[in-house]
This record gives structure tokens, sequence and C-alpha cells, in this order.
């Protein structure tokens, strides 16, 4: 493994480099993010250049799997580069789950901070008209909409007899 990093260019090596655990514990999460996707992209990269190679010598060897051996750095540095994605992804996770939480504890304050306000914050006026919810709403009594909802029912219980007698 540390021979293909060797051999890989520089730039390559610096990206392995940066998803190191030490250099992963103390980014934070949009940089993670940032990380994550260059990693991504240099992996899709090798990849697609193995996959290439690979069917540009089916012909010559019969089969993608026989032409491994000849195309075998390519697929290293697709490993390499799918093991770093990895360790990027586990500690994104970790951050996004740390971030989370600490959303969470902050809306939980906030909600008791103003649950706690009190009576003394908000008076309550005893004057005001009791307010009816949509649910305990009344169907009118007229006799098109009373027509309308038998015939609605009235369909629905034909499909679901046809659906009984399959």
């Amino acid at each position: 493994m540390k021979a293909l990093i060797n051999s890989m260019t520089e730039s390559e090596q610096a990206l392995i480099r940066e998803t190191e655990r030490d250099r992963l514990e103390g980014m934070e999460e949009d940089d993670l993010l940032e990380l994550h996707a260059r990693v991504r992209r240099a992996r899709n990269k090798h990849i697609k250049l193995y996959r290439r190679e690979a069917a540009d010598k089916v012909e010559e060897y019969g089969g993608r799997g026989v032409s491994r051996p000849k195309n075998r750095r390519n697929a290293q540095k697709a490993e390499a580069f799918e093991d770093a994605l990895a360790r990027v992804s586990r500690s994104l996770a970790a951050a996004a789950k740390a971030t989370a939480a600490a959303l969470k504890a902050e809306r939980l304050q906030a909600a008791r901070a103003q649950r706690n306000g009190g009576p003394a914050d908000s008076p309550i006026d005893d004057t005001a008209k009791p307010v009816r919810s949509q649910k305990a709403k009344r169907t009118p009594k007229e006799p098109v909409l009373t027509k309308q909802r038998a015939s609605t029912r009235s369909l629905g219980a034909k499909r679901q007899a046809k659906r009984d007698s399959r």
C-alpha cells in the first residue's frame, strides 16, 4: 500500500494525507463535506479509468477479469481512494450526528425557556370566544352535498366489493 501511495502524484498523495484520522478529528462538518466531495471525485476518476482500460483490453484478453492483472495500478488507486472515502464518511457522519445533537439541545432549551415564561408573560383573555378547529367542522345538511357524500361512499364500496370478489 505504501508503494502505491508513493507512486501517486503529489496532489493524490496530499488528498490521501488529508484523510488521516488525526487530521479529520479537528475538521468541521462543512470542511468534511468539501473533502468528501473531492475524495469521491478522485475515486470515481480511478474507477472510470480502470473500467475503460479493462474494457479496451477485453478483445485482447477475452474478458475484463482476465485483463485485471495488466490494469492493477488503476484498481489499487481506486481501492485506496475508496478506503479514504470511507474514513471521511465516518468522520462526516460523526460530525453530522454531533451537530444534530447540538441543534436539538438548542431547540429544546429554547422551548423550555418559552414554556417557563408563565402566565405573567401572556395574559389570558376570558372574554375571547372559543375557536372551533377545522376537524370539528360540521357537514352541511343541504341535499346536494348529502347526495354527493352518498355517491362517493357508494363508489368506494363498489371498488372494495370488486377487489373482494377477485
